[in-house]
């Protein structure tokens, strides 16, 4: 998988998390909104990884991982982060709601409200989660 396939998976996980809201369907939106945001970090990853790179072990090995916190700093994103979460309060606040997602979540309850705020903060057009890491995908 690659980079272009990670932001083409971050974009469906996203729609089928939509779809499911639509459907009434909230855990499975909860879900699937969480990986939307976990494709679009390890994209932001592959397009560190350079052609023909023989990537370091330690580095491969935290990429793998649905840690979101965890791979912004694979990213090496977490000043650039840190300048928009001050910048931006909304954005400070979606994003503390989006990194307390987890893949765990699958085994949790999630009302409409909650799926609804989730997805909200992943794709809200001006403050969004999803808006900034296109910045570095």
């Amino acid at each position: 998988m690659d980079r272009k396939d990670l932001r083409a998976l971050s974009r469906v996980r996203l729609s089928e998390a939509r779809a499911l809201l639509n459907a009434g369907l909230p855990d499975g939106a909860y879900y699937l909104a969480g990986y939307a945001v976990e494709c679009a970090l390890k994209a932001c990853i592959a397009k560190e990884t350079q052609r023909y790179e023989f990537p370091e072990k330690k580095r491969v090995n935290a990429s793998h991982t649905h840690d979101l916190g965890e791979l912004v700093k694979v990213a090496e994103l977490q000043d650039e982060l840190l300048a928009a979460a001050r910048a931006d309060p909304l954005f400070r606040e979606y994003w503390n709601d989006v990194q307390e997602w987890s893949e765990q979540s699958r085994y949790d309850k999630h009302s409409q409200e909650s799926a609804q705020d989730l997805i909200e903060a992943i794709s809200g057009r001006n403050h969004g989660v999803m808006k900034w890491v296109k910045h570095y995908w």
